[in-house]
């Protein structure tokens, strides 16, 4: 019987070591189980944030830039208005000169651009405003003038576009003789660009053979030129 009573009495503890075992199991299976829900969430949760950047214009972080930048601009103007004080030469003050310089130049650069050529129309308006930019009119004169020929002939009609009342002043004939000058000088330093030198050797048949002769010169030129000239004085071996 003694025997017998001592598995018996051990029984026990093995059974609650064993569901200790378990529940630990258990409560870290659950703890597992919970990261993982928390990991798909925060997955989905950075799949939905790409795919609505991926959805933004390709410049919008510059952009949102901008506006904050502009934002706290107006924050701290307002800040300087209510203080008395001139938000433009605070922020000057916190610039360095060549910097200052350097915005300087590509607000003047944005002012000026040149679109280019567009039509006959639009250069013709360009030239017109960039020659009326250049004008100084001294408006004493134009008030006199004005005076002097009264409205019938300072605004003509057109019945009235050819009446000698108004006879154009030397310094202004001077003036439009030297801008035709300069527009004629500055048209001679563009010369029309040739499809081909008139000098140069003619080493093709047609417009399709004159390019392939360009690339294999391009690529070639400086392996065959010694032979060509070889050939040209009739001394090649």
């Amino acid at each position: 019987m003694s025997a017998l009573a001592g598995p018996s009495s051990s029984s026990p503890s093995t059974s609650s070591s064993l569901a200790d075992k378990r529940q630990q199991r258990l409560q870290k299976l659950k703890e597992l189980n919970k990261k993982r829900v928390e990991a798909i969430r925060q997955n989905h949760q950075e799949v939905v944030e790409e795919y609505k950047k991926a959805q933004l214009p390709k410049n919008w972080a510059k952009k949102q830039e901008f506006v904050d930048y502009k934002l706290q601009e107006e924050i701290e103007r307002e800040e300087a208005k209510k203080k008395g004080l001139d938000h433009d030469r605070l922020k000057m003050l916190n610039i360095q000169a060549d910097e200052a310089e350097k915005a300087e130049r590509r607000r003047q650069a944005k002012k000026n651009v040149d679109p280019g050529f567009s039509g006959y129309e639009a250069a013709t308006a360009r030239q017109y405003n960039r020659q009326v930019k250049d004008i100084k009119p001294d408006m004493e004169e134009y008030e006199e003038v004005k005076k002097t020929l009264g409205d019938k002939a300072f605004y003509p009609k057109l019945e009235d576009m050819f009446d000698p009342a108004f006879k154009d002043t030397k310094e202004g004939i001077d003036r439009m003789v030297e801008d035709l000058d300069k527009q004629l000088e500055k048209r001679g330093k563009y010369s029309r660009r040739r499809r081909y030198d008139d000098d140069a050797d003619i080493d093709f048949i047609n417009e399709r053979n004159r390019n392939f002769n360009k690339k294999l010169d391009r690529f070639y030129g400086q392996y065959t030129t010694e032979i060509k000239q070889n050939l040209e004085r009739g001394t090649a071996v």
